[in-house]
């Protein structure tokens, strides 16, 4: 039986390599590109392979499979890194940088809701008790829209594309509104949301509200990409700050979306934090990051947080931001550099 065994954590062992190895790979086909998404879970995975490893295996091949496992769970980590609390941060908390500078900030929520959940009263009440200044909910079809119809209707300015296809997208704010609206780019049906907002104070901001179509069989990634990287492109060259957030159906290690930073200007507040996953609901300790949150080197944050089930297979992503500008640029770590390769690139993708 022990013999049985050694076998099969062996195999497992060389499966979780070769998996490992292809989620390097630069792809768009959906098996490749889901690869990249449960890295936290796989490393457990391998920690509780190689306990069973060193129980079972004799010494003579054992060594060669413990170093299998080794190799897997360092490049597993070195993609994951820095989303690790021991990596250094690259945004500041607003704490450290507005104190006494009385800067403009507001709150933000965003939840993919599941279209198929029909349970809204969870939903409902954490709107009403979070009141959050911007909401954009999606996979919201007309039934929610409907269900959701008095709490949206405290909100002064409101985005609302119903769709019964699992991308219909709702944005509400009580910020200024110098222009906002749904656009279908990439492919029909699958908005994305671009907005000229203000804070309070009349400081003018750039928001992108993104939800692609996800990695799935017989379905790979180029619409996907090609969406991430047009919002990117659309705002590289704005001369105000931006932020974006959304289920981008991928993770924040990932290539695509690393991109997407890199080319939109972006900065990270995950980064040195932890990964903040979001999905799948029920076991989101285990799981990983698809809402992503995005700020401009002039944004700082504070209290950013996955709340809790409120019936979709997504978390809700909610935190308040702050526009600093200049005394949060000088205390940000800066975006990486836009190189003319790195625009080819994401222009590549949305061809």
């Amino acid at each position: 039986m022990r013999t049985i065994f050694a076998w099969v954590f062996s195999l497992l062992a060389l499966v979780l390599l070769v998996a490992t190895l292809l989620s390097l790979i630069h792809s768009n086909l959906w098996w490749i590109q889901a690869l990249n998404f449960p890295r936290l879970l796989i490393l457990v995975v391998i920690g509780v392979i190689a306990i069973g490893v060193a129980a079972t295996v004799p010494v003579r091949w054992g060594i060669g499979v413990i170093a299998m496992l080794a190799l897997a769970a360092g490049l597993q980590a070195w993609r994951m890194y820095p989303y690790f609390w021991f990596a250094p941060v690259e945004m500041e908390d607003a704490e450290e940088v507005d104190r006494g500078l009385g800067a403009s900030c507001f709150s933000v929520l965003g939840l993919n809701v599941y279209q198929h959940n029909r349970d809204y009263v969870p939903t409902r009440r954490m709107i009403e008790r979070m009141r959050p200044d911007i909401l954009l909910l999606m996979e919201t079809d007309r039934r929610w829209v409907d269900a959701l119809a008095p709490s949206l209707a405290r909100y002064r300015s409101r985005v609302m594309r119903p769709l019964d296809n699992t991308y219909g997208m709702v944005f509400a704010t009580n910020l200024p509104v110098r222009a906002a609206e749904t656009r279908d780019i990439t492919d029909q049906d699958t908005p994305t949301l671009y907005a000229r907002l203000a804070t309070r104070d009349g400081k003018p901001f750039d928001y992108v509200g993104l939800h692609p179509r996800p990695p799935v069989p017989g379905q790979d990634t180029d619409r996907r990409d090609r969406k991430i990287e047009r919002a990117a492109l659309a705002l590289a060259d704005h001369d105000v700050p931006r932020m974006a957030m959304g289920d981008f159906n991928d993770v924040a290690w990932s290539r695509t979306t690393q991109l997407f930073k890199q080319v939109g200007g972006f900065l990270d507040p995950r980064i040195g934090r932890g990964s903040y996953p979001t999905f799948p609901a029920d076991h989101a300790s285990l799981g990983w990051p698809l809402d992503q949150l995005f700020l401009s080197p002039a944004f700082t944050f504070r209290g950013l947080h996955v709340l809790g089930s409120v019936g979709s297979d997504h978390r809700p992503l909610a935190a308040t931001i702050c526009l600093s500008g200049a005394p949060a640029r000088a205390r940000n770590g800066a975006p990486e550099a836009v190189d003319p390769q790195a625009r080819a690139t994401a222009r590549a993708m949305t061809e």
